[in-house]
C-alpha cells in the first residue's frame, strides 16, 4: 500500500495572518507531495514496501539518503499539519502541561527553550517537544529531516509537537526573520492534538 498525501484538516488560509495560504499551498502540495512521491520511489519493489512509516523510521538505514530524507519528510509534514489548528494558540492543560511544568518550571520557560531551539538550528531543521514512556517531555532539534524515531538522532522520546524551519515553511511571509516565525507558530499551535500525542506515548 503506497503512502499517500494527507489532506489537511484546515483550509490553505485558515492559519492566515500567522501562516500565509500561498506558504500552505506549496508547502502542502508541492513540498510534502513531494516527499510522499520520492517515499514511495525509495521502497517501491523493496522488502520495506507495506512497512508502517513508523517502522521505517525506527529500523532506519542512516546511509541511505533517499529513504532517511524522504521517510522523515513525510513523517514530519504528517504531523505538523496536524499540531496546527485555526483555534489553536494558548496553553496546555492537564496532563501535558504538568510534563512541561515538570520539565520547565513553566510555560513561559518551556516557550523559551523551543523557540531558541527552533532559532539556533542552522540552515533546515525541526524543533521538536517529544514525550517518553512515563510522561516526561524534552525539547530538542533535529537537521534536515531527521527526527528523534530515527536511530542516532540523539534527541529521546517520540515526537508530540514539531516545527518545521526550513526557509520553504517561512521564508514568503517572513523572509530571513525565522524568530517572528517561531513567535507566530505559538497562535496556531493545536494543544488538544499534542496533548493526544502525549497521552498516546506516556
Amino acid at each position: 500500500m503506497a503512502f499517500e498525501l494527507p489532506a489537511l484538516p484546515y483550509a490553505y488560509e485558515a492559519l492566515e495572518p500567522h501562516i500565509d495560504a500561498r506558504t500552505m499551498e506549496i508547502h502542502h502540495s508541492k513540498h510534502h507531495n513531494g516527499y510522499t512521491t520520492n517515499l514511495n520511489n525509495a521502497i517501491a519493489g523493496t522488502e520495506l514496501e507495506g512497512q508502517p512509516i513508523l517502522n521505517l523510521l525506527a529500523d532506519m538505514d542512516m546511509n541511505n539518503g533517499a529513504l532517511r530524507n524522504n521517510g522523515g519528510g513525510y513523517f514530519n509534514h504528517s504531523l505538523f499539519w496536524e499540531v496546527m489548528s485555526p483555534n489553536g494558540g494558548g496553553e496546555p492543560t492537564g496532563e501535558l502541561a504538568e510534563a512541561i511544568n515538570a520539565a520547565y518550571g513553566s510555560f513561559e520557560a518551556f516557550k523559551d527553550a523551543f523557540s531558541k531551539a527552533a532559532a539556533t538550528r542552522f540552515g533546515s531543521g525541526w524543533a521538536w517537544l517529544c514525550a517518553h514512556e512515563g510522561g516526561k517531555v524534552e525539547v530538542c532539534s533535529s537537521a534536515n529531516q531527521d527526527n528523534p524515531l530515527m536511530p542516532g538522532i540523539g534527541c529521546g522520546g517520540a515526537p508530540i509537537l514539531g516545527l518545521d524551519v526550513w526557509e520553504h515553511a517561512y521564508y514568503l511571509n517572513y523572509q530571513n526573520r525565522r524568530p517572528d516565525y517561531i513567535n507566530a507558530f505559538f497562535s496556531v499551535i493545536n494543544w488538544d492534538k499534542v496533548s493526544e500525542n502525549f497521552a498516546a506515548v506516556k
